[in-house]
Protein backbone atom coordinates (compact mmCIF):
# COMPACT_ATOMS: atom_id res chain seq x y z
CA UNK A 1 0.00 0.00 0.00
CA UNK A 2 2.81 2.39 0.89
CA UNK A 3 4.49 1.64 -2.46
CA UNK A 4 1.24 2.46 -4.30
CA UNK A 5 0.97 5.76 -2.46
CA UNK A 6 4.57 6.62 -3.33
CA UNK A 7 3.93 5.82 -7.03
CA UNK A 8 0.77 7.92 -6.98
CA UNK A 9 2.59 10.88 -5.46
CA UNK A 10 5.36 10.55 -8.05
CA UNK A 11 2.73 10.48 -10.78
CA UNK A 12 1.19 13.68 -9.43
CA UNK A 13 4.63 15.31 -9.36
CA UNK A 14 5.19 14.42 -13.02
CA UNK A 15 1.80 15.83 -13.98
CA UNK A 16 2.48 19.01 -12.00
CA UNK A 17 5.90 19.42 -13.61
CA UNK A 18 4.42 18.97 -17.09
CA UNK A 19 1.64 21.45 -16.34
CA UNK A 20 4.12 24.06 -15.12
CA UNK A 21 6.34 23.46 -18.15
CA UNK A 22 3.43 24.05 -20.50
CA UNK A 23 2.99 27.54 -19.05
CA UNK A 24 6.34 28.49 -20.58
CA UNK A 25 6.75 28.80 -24.33
CA UNK A 26 8.65 25.74 -25.53
CA UNK A 27 10.07 24.40 -28.77
CA UNK A 28 8.78 21.11 -30.14
CA UNK A 29 9.34 19.64 -33.62
CA UNK A 30 10.86 22.90 -34.85
CA UNK A 31 8.02 25.19 -33.76
CA UNK A 32 6.83 27.09 -30.70
CA UNK A 33 4.33 25.44 -28.36
CA UNK A 34 2.47 27.29 -25.63
CA UNK A 35 -0.01 25.71 -23.25
CA UNK A 36 -0.22 22.61 -25.38
CA UNK A 37 -0.87 24.37 -28.71
CA UNK A 38 1.31 25.58 -31.60
CA UNK A 39 2.16 29.23 -30.97
CA UNK A 40 2.26 31.87 -33.70
CA UNK A 41 2.15 35.59 -33.16
CA UNK A 42 2.11 39.06 -34.61
CA UNK A 43 3.97 41.26 -32.15
CA UNK A 44 5.71 44.60 -31.87
CA UNK A 45 8.84 46.27 -30.61
CA UNK A 46 8.06 48.17 -27.43
CA UNK A 47 11.62 48.83 -26.32
CA UNK A 48 10.82 51.75 -23.99
CA UNK A 49 8.17 49.91 -21.93
CA UNK A 50 10.45 49.69 -18.88
CA UNK A 51 11.02 53.45 -18.91
CA UNK A 52 7.30 54.14 -19.18
CA UNK A 53 6.76 51.81 -16.23
CA UNK A 54 9.05 54.08 -14.26
CA UNK A 55 8.05 57.53 -15.55
CA UNK A 56 4.45 57.29 -16.79
CA UNK A 57 2.55 54.27 -15.54
CA UNK A 58 -0.76 55.70 -16.71
CA UNK A 59 0.43 55.96 -20.29
CA UNK A 60 1.94 52.48 -20.14
CA UNK A 61 -1.42 51.04 -19.09
CA UNK A 62 -3.14 52.86 -21.95
CA UNK A 63 -0.57 51.61 -24.48
CA UNK A 64 -0.90 48.01 -23.31
CA UNK A 65 -4.69 48.31 -23.53
CA UNK A 66 -4.40 49.59 -27.11
CA UNK A 67 -2.09 46.74 -28.09
CA UNK A 68 -4.36 44.20 -26.43
CA UNK A 69 -7.33 45.58 -28.37
CA UNK A 70 -5.32 45.09 -31.59
CA UNK A 71 -4.52 41.51 -30.61
CA UNK A 72 -0.80 42.31 -30.28
CA UNK A 73 0.28 40.31 -27.26
CA UNK A 74 3.96 39.57 -27.86
CA UNK A 75 6.28 42.48 -27.03
CA UNK A 76 10.02 42.77 -27.54
CA UNK A 77 11.32 44.98 -24.72
CA UNK A 78 14.65 46.27 -23.42
CA UNK A 79 15.80 45.34 -19.91
CA UNK A 80 19.31 46.72 -20.22
CA UNK A 81 20.57 50.26 -20.73
CA UNK A 82 23.87 51.85 -19.76
CA UNK A 83 25.52 55.23 -19.32
CA UNK A 84 25.63 58.22 -17.02
CA UNK A 85 22.96 60.89 -17.01
CA UNK A 86 23.44 63.24 -19.93
CA UNK A 87 25.44 60.87 -22.12
CA UNK A 88 24.38 61.37 -25.75
CA UNK A 89 22.34 59.33 -28.21
CA UNK A 90 20.59 57.05 -25.73
CA UNK A 91 17.44 56.47 -23.73
CA UNK A 92 17.43 58.14 -20.32
CA UNK A 93 17.46 57.24 -17.50
CA UNK A 94 19.50 54.05 -17.81
CA UNK A 95 19.58 50.88 -15.74
CA UNK A 96 23.34 51.16 -15.11
CA UNK A 97 24.90 54.57 -14.66
CA UNK A 98 28.21 52.76 -14.18
CA UNK A 99 29.08 49.04 -13.89
CA UNK A 100 27.19 47.27 -11.12
CA UNK A 101 25.25 50.38 -10.05
CA UNK A 102 21.66 49.46 -10.84
CA UNK A 103 18.79 51.93 -10.94
CA UNK A 104 16.25 50.19 -8.70
CA UNK A 105 13.50 52.68 -9.59
CA UNK A 106 13.87 51.85 -13.27
CA UNK A 107 13.98 48.11 -12.55
CA UNK A 108 10.73 48.53 -10.66
CA UNK A 109 9.41 50.05 -13.88
CA UNK A 110 10.32 46.75 -15.54
CA UNK A 111 8.51 44.95 -12.72
CA UNK A 112 5.42 47.06 -13.40
CA UNK A 113 5.58 46.40 -17.15
CA UNK A 114 5.79 42.63 -16.66
CA UNK A 115 3.01 42.67 -14.05
CA UNK A 116 0.70 44.60 -16.38
CA UNK A 117 1.56 42.32 -19.28
CA UNK A 118 0.69 39.30 -17.15
CA UNK A 119 -2.79 40.73 -16.53
CA UNK A 120 -3.34 40.76 -20.30
CA UNK A 121 -1.77 37.34 -21.00
CA UNK A 122 0.97 39.03 -22.99
CA UNK A 123 4.44 37.56 -23.51
CA UNK A 124 7.77 39.38 -23.41
CA UNK A 125 11.01 38.83 -25.30
CA UNK A 126 13.49 40.50 -22.96
CA UNK A 127 16.52 42.00 -24.71
CA UNK A 128 19.53 42.34 -22.41
CA UNK A 129 22.06 44.38 -24.41
CA UNK A 130 22.58 46.29 -27.66
CA UNK A 131 25.24 46.53 -30.36
CA UNK A 132 24.02 50.06 -31.12
CA UNK A 133 24.44 53.12 -28.87
CA UNK A 134 20.78 54.10 -28.34
CA UNK A 135 20.68 52.19 -25.05
CA UNK A 136 24.39 52.34 -24.25
CA UNK A 137 25.20 48.74 -25.03
CA UNK A 138 28.50 47.25 -26.18
CA UNK A 139 30.24 50.55 -26.83
CA UNK A 140 29.45 51.79 -23.32
CA UNK A 141 30.83 48.60 -21.75
CA UNK A 142 34.01 48.98 -23.86
CA UNK A 143 34.33 52.63 -22.88
CA UNK A 144 33.94 51.80 -19.19
CA UNK A 145 36.57 49.07 -19.45
CA UNK A 146 38.97 51.54 -21.09
CA UNK A 147 38.78 54.24 -18.39
CA UNK A 148 35.71 55.96 -19.88
CA UNK A 149 37.34 56.73 -23.20
CA UNK A 150 35.31 58.73 -25.71
CA UNK A 151 32.95 56.59 -27.82
CA UNK A 152 33.17 57.26 -31.59
CA UNK A 153 29.42 57.64 -32.12
CA UNK A 154 27.95 57.02 -35.56
CA UNK A 155 25.67 59.46 -37.43
CA UNK A 156 23.86 61.65 -36.65
CA UNK A 157 26.75 62.57 -34.34
CA UNK A 158 28.90 65.24 -35.96
CA UNK A 159 31.68 63.55 -37.93
CA UNK A 160 30.24 60.14 -37.06
CA UNK A 161 31.10 57.12 -39.17
CA UNK A 162 29.24 53.79 -39.03
CA UNK A 163 32.30 51.66 -39.79
CA UNK A 164 34.37 53.33 -37.07
CA UNK A 165 31.61 52.84 -34.52
CA UNK A 166 31.05 49.19 -35.47
CA UNK A 167 34.77 48.43 -35.15
CA UNK A 168 34.76 50.03 -31.70
CA UNK A 169 31.66 48.21 -30.42
CA UNK A 170 33.00 44.87 -31.72
CA UNK A 171 35.91 45.11 -29.27
CA UNK A 172 33.40 43.99 -26.64
CA UNK A 173 33.92 40.32 -27.59
CA UNK A 174 37.59 40.38 -26.66
CA UNK A 175 37.35 42.59 -23.57
CA UNK A 176 37.13 40.28 -20.57
CA UNK A 177 36.24 43.06 -18.15
CA UNK A 178 33.35 44.28 -20.28
CA UNK A 179 32.04 40.75 -20.76
CA UNK A 180 32.21 40.02 -17.03
CA UNK A 181 30.27 43.19 -16.18
CA UNK A 182 27.58 42.11 -18.61
CA UNK A 183 27.44 38.63 -17.09
CA UNK A 184 26.91 40.24 -13.70
CA UNK A 185 24.00 42.18 -15.17
CA UNK A 186 22.50 39.04 -16.71
CA UNK A 187 22.66 37.30 -13.35
CA UNK A 188 21.06 40.30 -11.62
CA UNK A 189 18.11 40.36 -14.03
CA UNK A 190 17.46 36.62 -14.20
CA UNK A 191 17.67 36.22 -10.44
CA UNK A 192 15.53 39.27 -9.74
CA UNK A 193 12.20 38.93 -7.93
CA UNK A 194 9.37 41.15 -9.15
CA UNK A 195 8.71 43.72 -6.43
CA UNK A 196 4.99 43.81 -7.27
CA UNK A 197 4.09 40.16 -7.87
CA UNK A 198 6.75 38.43 -5.77
CA UNK A 199 7.50 36.15 -8.74
CA UNK A 200 11.14 35.50 -9.58
CA UNK A 201 11.93 36.44 -13.17
CA UNK A 202 13.25 32.94 -13.83
CA UNK A 203 9.80 31.62 -12.81
CA UNK A 204 7.75 34.27 -14.62
CA UNK A 205 5.72 32.76 -17.45
CA UNK A 206 5.14 36.27 -18.85
CA UNK A 207 8.71 36.12 -20.12
CA UNK A 208 8.89 34.11 -23.34
CA UNK A 209 12.63 34.42 -23.91
CA UNK A 210 15.87 36.05 -22.89
CA UNK A 211 17.65 37.72 -25.79
CA UNK A 212 21.42 38.24 -25.70
CA UNK A 213 21.46 41.59 -27.45
CA UNK A 214 20.10 43.63 -30.34
CA UNK A 215 21.69 43.12 -33.78
CA UNK A 216 25.16 41.90 -32.76
CA UNK A 217 27.90 42.06 -35.38
CA UNK A 218 31.24 40.32 -35.26
CA UNK A 219 33.21 42.70 -37.43
CA UNK A 220 36.89 41.72 -37.39
CA UNK A 221 36.31 39.46 -34.37
CA UNK A 222 34.09 36.81 -35.95
CA UNK A 223 35.45 33.84 -33.99
CA UNK A 224 35.36 35.70 -30.67
CA UNK A 225 31.88 36.98 -31.52
CA UNK A 226 30.49 33.50 -32.18
CA UNK A 227 32.16 32.07 -29.07
CA UNK A 228 30.55 34.86 -27.07
CA UNK A 229 27.11 34.11 -28.53
CA UNK A 230 27.21 30.43 -27.69
CA UNK A 231 28.95 30.77 -24.31
CA UNK A 232 26.59 33.50 -23.14
CA UNK A 233 23.55 31.51 -24.23
CA UNK A 234 24.92 28.56 -22.24
CA UNK A 235 25.47 30.82 -19.22
CA UNK A 236 21.83 31.96 -19.34
CA UNK A 237 20.61 28.37 -19.61
CA UNK A 238 22.65 27.47 -16.54
CA UNK A 239 20.92 30.24 -14.60
CA UNK A 240 17.46 29.56 -16.00
CA UNK A 241 16.59 26.35 -17.79
CA UNK A 242 12.91 27.16 -18.27
CA UNK A 243 12.94 30.15 -20.60
CA UNK A 244 13.96 30.20 -24.24
CA UNK A 245 17.11 31.98 -25.43
CA UNK A 246 17.63 33.85 -28.69
CA UNK A 247 20.44 35.97 -30.11
CA UNK A 248 18.69 39.09 -31.46
CA UNK A 249 20.39 38.50 -34.82
CA UNK A 250 19.73 40.84 -37.72
CA UNK A 251 20.46 37.96 -40.12
CA UNK A 252 22.67 37.72 -43.18
CA UNK A 253 22.50 41.41 -43.98
CA UNK A 254 23.78 42.88 -47.28
CA UNK A 255 26.92 44.12 -45.49
CA UNK A 256 29.78 41.64 -46.04
CA UNK A 257 31.87 43.27 -43.30
CA UNK A 258 29.55 42.60 -40.36
CA UNK A 259 31.23 39.32 -39.38
CA UNK A 260 28.07 37.26 -38.96
CA UNK A 261 26.90 33.94 -40.39
CA UNK A 262 23.22 33.17 -39.83
CA UNK A 263 23.53 29.41 -39.77
CA UNK A 264 26.72 29.20 -37.70
CA UNK A 265 25.49 31.83 -35.26
CA UNK A 266 22.32 29.83 -34.49
CA UNK A 267 23.84 26.36 -34.58
CA UNK A 268 24.04 25.82 -30.84
CA UNK A 269 22.10 23.63 -28.37
CA UNK A 270 21.72 26.68 -26.13
CA UNK A 271 19.99 28.89 -28.74
CA UNK A 272 16.34 27.91 -29.07
CA UNK A 273 15.17 29.91 -32.06
CA UNK A 274 16.38 32.16 -34.86
CA UNK A 275 15.71 35.86 -35.38
CA UNK A 276 16.32 38.18 -38.30
CA UNK A 277 15.43 41.70 -39.44
CA UNK A 278 14.52 43.22 -42.82
CA UNK A 279 15.31 46.88 -43.53
CA UNK A 280 14.54 47.64 -47.17
CA UNK A 281 14.94 51.39 -46.70
CA UNK A 282 18.03 51.36 -44.48
CA UNK A 283 19.76 48.96 -46.87
CA UNK A 284 19.06 51.11 -49.91
CA UNK A 285 16.59 48.76 -51.60
CA UNK A 286 13.71 51.21 -51.26
CA UNK A 287 13.80 54.97 -51.69
CA UNK A 288 10.61 56.63 -50.39
CA UNK A 289 11.29 59.69 -52.54
CA UNK A 290 11.28 57.42 -55.60
CA UNK A 291 8.69 54.99 -54.31
CA UNK A 292 7.09 54.10 -57.63
CA UNK A 293 10.48 53.22 -59.11
CA UNK A 294 11.93 51.26 -56.18
CA UNK A 295 9.11 49.66 -54.17
CA UNK A 296 8.40 46.60 -56.33
CA UNK A 297 12.07 45.71 -56.67
CA UNK A 298 12.51 46.10 -52.91
CA UNK A 299 9.66 43.64 -52.33
CA UNK A 300 11.35 41.09 -54.60
CA UNK A 301 14.63 41.46 -52.70
CA UNK A 302 12.87 41.23 -49.34
CA UNK A 303 11.02 38.10 -50.44
CA UNK A 304 14.24 36.38 -51.48
CA UNK A 305 15.94 37.48 -48.24
CA UNK A 306 13.09 36.09 -46.14
CA UNK A 307 13.06 32.75 -47.94
CA UNK A 308 16.83 32.37 -47.52
CA UNK A 309 16.43 32.67 -43.77
CA UNK A 310 13.44 30.35 -43.69
CA UNK A 311 15.63 27.75 -45.39
CA UNK A 312 18.28 27.92 -42.67
CA UNK A 313 15.68 27.63 -39.90
CA UNK A 314 14.21 24.63 -41.68
CA UNK A 315 17.61 22.97 -41.92
CA UNK A 316 18.34 23.63 -38.23
CA UNK A 317 14.74 22.69 -37.34
CA UNK A 318 14.23 25.68 -35.05
CA UNK A 319 11.54 28.39 -34.99
CA UNK A 320 12.24 31.66 -36.77
CA UNK A 321 10.91 35.14 -36.02
CA UNK A 322 11.18 38.31 -38.09
CA UNK A 323 11.75 40.66 -35.17
CA UNK A 324 12.09 44.00 -36.95
CA UNK A 325 10.77 45.50 -40.17
CA UNK A 326 9.42 48.90 -41.11
CA UNK A 327 9.59 51.81 -43.52
CA UNK A 328 8.91 55.52 -43.34
CA UNK A 329 5.76 57.39 -44.15
CA UNK A 330 5.24 58.43 -47.75
CA UNK A 331 8.01 60.60 -49.24
CA UNK A 332 10.06 59.96 -46.06
CA UNK A 333 8.00 62.43 -44.07
CA UNK A 334 8.54 62.38 -40.30
CA UNK A 335 5.31 64.22 -39.55
CA UNK A 336 2.80 62.16 -37.60
CA UNK A 337 -0.06 63.09 -39.95
CA UNK A 338 1.72 62.19 -43.19
CA UNK A 339 0.19 59.49 -45.39
CA UNK A 340 1.23 55.84 -45.06
CA UNK A 341 0.13 54.21 -48.34
CA UNK A 342 3.48 52.52 -49.08
CA UNK A 343 3.94 51.53 -45.46
CA UNK A 344 0.57 49.79 -45.52
CA UNK A 345 1.45 47.96 -48.74
CA UNK A 346 4.71 46.83 -47.19
CA UNK A 347 3.09 45.71 -43.93
CA UNK A 348 0.46 43.78 -45.87
CA UNK A 349 3.21 42.03 -47.86
CA UNK A 350 5.18 41.05 -44.74
CA UNK A 351 2.16 39.88 -42.74
CA UNK A 352 0.63 37.91 -45.60
CA UNK A 353 3.98 36.28 -46.46
CA UNK A 354 4.54 35.09 -42.91
CA UNK A 355 0.98 33.94 -42.45
CA UNK A 356 1.03 31.96 -45.69
CA UNK A 357 4.31 30.22 -44.86
CA UNK A 358 3.31 29.61 -41.22
CA UNK A 359 0.36 27.53 -42.35
CA UNK A 360 2.64 24.92 -43.90
CA UNK A 361 6.12 25.40 -42.36
CA UNK A 362 6.19 24.90 -38.56
CA UNK A 363 9.45 26.82 -38.16
CA UNK A 364 7.83 30.08 -39.37
CA UNK A 365 6.55 31.35 -36.06
CA UNK A 366 6.27 35.11 -35.56
CA UNK A 367 6.68 38.63 -36.89
CA UNK A 368 7.22 41.93 -35.02
CA UNK A 369 6.76 45.33 -36.63
CA UNK A 370 8.98 48.28 -35.74
CA UNK A 371 7.74 50.02 -33.76
CA UNK A 372 4.88 51.03 -31.48
CA UNK A 373 4.71 54.79 -30.90
CA UNK A 374 1.17 54.81 -29.51
CA UNK A 375 0.02 58.14 -28.15
CA UNK A 376 3.55 59.56 -28.09
CA UNK A 377 4.48 62.29 -30.57
CA UNK A 378 7.82 63.89 -31.51
CA UNK A 379 8.59 67.27 -30.01
CA UNK A 380 9.15 68.28 -33.61
CA UNK A 381 8.97 66.12 -36.72
CA UNK A 382 12.47 64.85 -37.47
CA UNK A 383 13.97 66.17 -34.23
CA UNK A 384 16.54 64.24 -32.21
CA UNK A 385 15.14 62.85 -28.96
CA UNK A 386 16.15 64.50 -25.70
CA UNK A 387 15.14 63.78 -22.08
CA UNK A 388 11.61 65.00 -21.44
CA UNK A 389 10.39 64.15 -24.96
CA UNK A 390 7.84 61.40 -25.48
CA UNK A 391 9.19 57.93 -26.02
CA UNK A 392 7.96 56.68 -29.39
CA UNK A 393 9.01 53.89 -31.74
CA UNK A 394 12.16 55.64 -32.96
CA UNK A 395 15.13 55.28 -30.57
CA UNK A 396 17.10 58.35 -29.46
CA UNK A 397 19.80 58.16 -32.14
CA UNK A 398 17.22 58.41 -34.95
CA UNK A 399 15.22 61.35 -36.26
CA UNK A 400 11.93 61.15 -34.42
CA UNK A 401 8.86 60.16 -36.40
CA UNK A 402 10.68 57.96 -38.89
CA UNK A 403 9.18 54.50 -38.35
CA UNK A 404 6.71 54.98 -35.47
CA UNK A 405 3.19 53.51 -35.61
CA UNK A 406 0.82 55.86 -33.78
CA UNK A 407 -2.53 55.28 -32.15
CA UNK A 408 -4.26 57.34 -34.87
CA UNK A 409 -2.81 55.46 -37.86
CA UNK A 410 -6.21 53.91 -38.53
CA UNK A 411 -5.44 52.11 -41.78
CA UNK A 412 -2.24 50.56 -40.44
CA UNK A 413 -3.93 49.57 -37.19
CA UNK A 414 -6.69 47.87 -39.16
CA UNK A 415 -4.07 45.78 -40.98
CA UNK A 416 -2.36 44.87 -37.72
CA UNK A 417 -5.64 43.87 -36.09
CA UNK A 418 -6.74 41.74 -39.05
CA UNK A 419 -3.50 39.79 -39.26
CA UNK A 420 -3.02 39.41 -35.50
CA UNK A 421 -6.42 37.69 -35.47
CA UNK A 422 -5.29 35.40 -38.30
CA UNK A 423 -2.11 34.42 -36.45
CA UNK A 424 -4.05 33.80 -33.25
CA UNK A 425 -6.57 31.55 -34.99
CA UNK A 426 -3.74 29.67 -36.72
CA UNK A 427 -2.70 28.10 -33.42
CA UNK A 428 -6.13 26.50 -33.03
CA UNK A 429 -6.25 25.39 -36.67
CA UNK A 430 -2.88 23.65 -36.46
CA UNK A 431 -3.48 21.93 -33.12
Amino acid sequence: MKREIVYYLLFLCVLTTEAVGQKFVQVEHGGFVHQGKPYHFLGTNFWYGMNLGHEDKERLVRELDRLEDLGVKNLRIMAGSEGAEGTPWRMQPTVQEFPGNYNEDLLQGLDFLLAEMKKRNMLAVVCLNNFWPWSGGFSQYVSWANDNEVIPYPPPAEGGDWGTYQAYASQFYTNETAKEWFRNFIRTIIERENSLTGVAYKEDTTIMAWQLTNEPQGGAYEEAYRNWLHNTAKFIKELDGQHLVSIGSEGNTPSPQNGTHFRKDHDSPYIDYATFHVWIQNWGWYDPERAEETFDDAILKASAYIQDHFQVANELNIPIVLEEFGISRDANSHHFDASVSYRNRYFDFIFSTFFTYAKSIPQVSGVNFWAWGGEGRPRKAGAIWRPGDDFIGDPPHEFQGWYSIYDHDATTLKLISRYSSKFSKLSNELK
